[in-house]
C-alpha cells in the first residue's frame, strides 16, 4: 500500500504539478523564487537551489523540486542514501528527473520560532548535535545547517536540509548559531519570549553572511 501511495503520488507530480510550475534561482545565497503552485498543491518550504510542495492528500510526504541550473539533486540523494533511517532525518522515498519524494517531517523552523516568540529548549539544540554527529559516523560533513534549516517539534529538535552534507570544506554556522543561542537567546530573549519581525531576521543573516565573507577573505586571501 505504501508503494502504491507513493506511486500515485509520482503520477500527480508529472500530471498536475510539474506542467504549471514555475520556479527561478534569482540569487544563489537567497531562497529560489517560485511564480507558480498549481491547485492543489502548497508551497511549504523554499531553499537556495530547491523548493519544497506537499499535496493535501499525501499529509507525510513532500517533493522537493530543484531549480534549472542549479547543482546538488544528486549529491542530496546520496546524502540520503547514507543517513538511512534516523528521527532527527528525513527519508527520500523517491529521486528521479530533478525531484525528490521524502518523508516530511512536522515542526517549526528555529527561525519562525524567532519570530513567533516560541520557546527553544536546549533539548532541541542537544537532539540536533547528536544528528549532526551521526551523520559524521556516516562519512558525512554537516554544512550549511543554520536557523531555516533546522525545526522544532514537540520539544525535540529536527535537521530539515541536508543537500550540502557532502561539502567537505569547513562550516562554523551551526557553531554561531549554538552561541548565539547561548549567550543571547537563552539568558535575554527566551525569558521575555520577543517576537521577532522578519525584516530583523532578515536582516541580521545579510550581517551575518556579510561578517563571514570579511572573515574568509581576511583568513584566506589568496581564494578571494
Amino acid at each position: 500500500m505504501h508503494g502504491l501511495h507513493i506511486n500515485r503520488l509520482i503520477e500527480s507530480v508529472h500530471q498536475e504539478l510539474l506542467p504549471g510550475f514555475r520556479i527561478e534561482s534569482v540569487d544563489p545565497h537567497d531562497p529560489v523564487e517560485v511564480r507558480h503552485v498549481p491547485k492543489p498543491w502548497q508551497l511549504l518550504g523554499r531553499g537556495n537551489y530547491a523548493a519544497v510542495l506537499y499535496h493535501p492528500d499525501y499529509p507525510d510526504l513532500v517533493v522537493k523540486i530543484y531549480a534549472p541550473g542549479r547543482p546538488g539533486f544528486f549529491e542530496e540523494v546520496e546524502v540520503y542514501r547514507r543517513l538511512g533511517s534516523h528521527p532527527a532525518f528525513s527519508e527520500c522515498l523517491y529521486a528521479r528527473d530533478g525531484f525528490l519524494i521524502l518523508k516530511r517531517l512536522h515542526g517549526v523552523t528555529l527561525y519562525d520560532c524567532m519570530h513567533r516568540g516560541l520557546r527553544i529548549p536546549k533539548q532541541v539544540i542537544r537532539d540536533i548535535d547528536s544528528a549532526l554527529e551521526y551523520a559524521r559516523k556516516r562519512g558525512l560533513h554537516p554544512h550549511d545547517v543554520h536557523g531555516r534549516n533546522v525545526m522544532m517539534y514537540k520539544g525535540r529538535g529536527l535537521v530539515v536540509d541536508v543537500s550540502d552534507f557532502l561539502d567537505e570544506e569547513t562550516c562554523s554556522k551551526w557553531n554561531d548559531l549554538k552561541r548565539a543561542y547561548y549567550w543571547l537567546y537563552r539568558p535575554l530573549l527566551s525569558p521575555l519570549r520577543l517576537r521577532v519581525p522578519y525584516f530583523v531576521l532578515d536582516v541580521v543573516r545579510r550581517s551575518y553572511r556579510f561578517l563571514r565573507r570579511l572573515v574568509s577573505r581576511y583568513l584566506h586571501p589568496r581564494k578571494n
